[in-house]
């Protein structure tokens, strides 16, 4: 099976930062974008960033604007999600996802998109 993985999460004091990682084993991230999604209980997925294959082009929600940052290491096969000045309101499973694409300025945020592939997530907690 073919899938991302996740790390980097855990628990972390509000205005703490955490870097989360996307890695890819069996496959290369050059040719993929990749979306970085967030879930609580009882709520819909959210689209929190994502990054063209390029690198060139990258999105973020509103609720992580300026705090949140998406980058890409191609020869590492890894993509980050370098989280400041968390709040509580961050606290959630983080997940990536990866889209093979042509289209070098692909930016996908919503979670209604046929990914090729998915990761399992990791926990974000923010909490004094």
């Amino acid at each position: 099976q073919l899938q991302p993985v996740e790390s980097g999460g855990g628990l972390v004091q509000p205005g703490g930062s955490l870097r989360l990682s996307c890695a890819a084993s069996g496959f290369t991230l050059d040719y993929y974008a990749i979306s970085w999604f967030r879930q609580v209980p009882g709520k819909e997925r959210e689209g929190v960033e994502c990054i063209s294959s390029s690198g060139g082009i990258t999105k973020s929600a509103d609720s992580v604007k300026g705090r949140f940052t998406i980058s890409r290491d191609n020869a590492k096969n890894t993509v980050y999600l370098q989280m400041n000045s968390l709040k509580p309101e961050d606290t959630a499973i983080y997940s990536c996802a990866a889209t093979r694409t042509t289209v070098q300025a692909l930016c996908v945020m919503t979670y209604r998109y046929v990914y090729d592939y998915w990761g399992q997530g990791t926990q974000v907690t923010v909490s004094s």
